[in-house]
């Protein structure tokens, strides 16, 4: 299964229509919050199951603040982040997580990307394709990957 992640897209949705050209076809589309009223096009575009949900910036929409659901096994949880305090540091979120018995949690917010696995849960943050804050700026998104065995391989990667 391939599952394309991204999230502060904010309007602008040219990085993710390239995205989406590098990497069709998808199996899953999780958006993490910050689409500012394009959800509608950004499930049309995926051409694919999709869970988006509402980021700080997502004003009057009815989008869930957070989703959890399984893939392939793996319970997820997915929030924006921003009412755990991501930009300060994880352990808030992390916390949450674990207390909701999540194998891995995915969040936006910071606009940086990161992935951090310990022995309980795998925290991801795909960056933004739009406004990017890491050294070097560039967009991000990542992809996870599952194979038959139930083994799952995130990467991140840049425009």
């Amino acid at each position: 299964m391939k599952i394309l992640i991204v999230s502060d897209t904010h309007k602008s949705h040219k990085n993710l229509d390239k995205v989406l050209e590098i990497v069709k076809p998808i199996d899953m589309l999780i958006h993490l919050g910050d689409v500012e009223g394009e959800d509608d096009y950004i499930q049309a575009l995926a051409d694919c199951p999709a869970h988006i949900i509402r980021g700080n910036n997502d004003f009057f929409c009815d989008l869930p603040g957070e989703e959890e659901f399984f893939i392939e096994g793996f319970h997820v949880f997915i929030t924006h982040g921003h009412y755990y305090y991501v930009s300060m540091s994880e352990e808030r979120l992390k916390e949450e997580a674990r207390g909701r018995g999540a194998d891995i949690v995915m969040y936006g917010h910071t606009h940086k990307p990161s992935i951090t696995r310990e022995d309980d849960l795998i925290t991801l943050n795909p960056g933004s394709l739009s406004y990017p804050r890491q050294e070097g700026r560039r967009p991000s998104y990542m992809l996870m990957e599952t194979d038959q065995s139930g083994h799952a391989e995130f990467t991140v990667n840049y425009l």
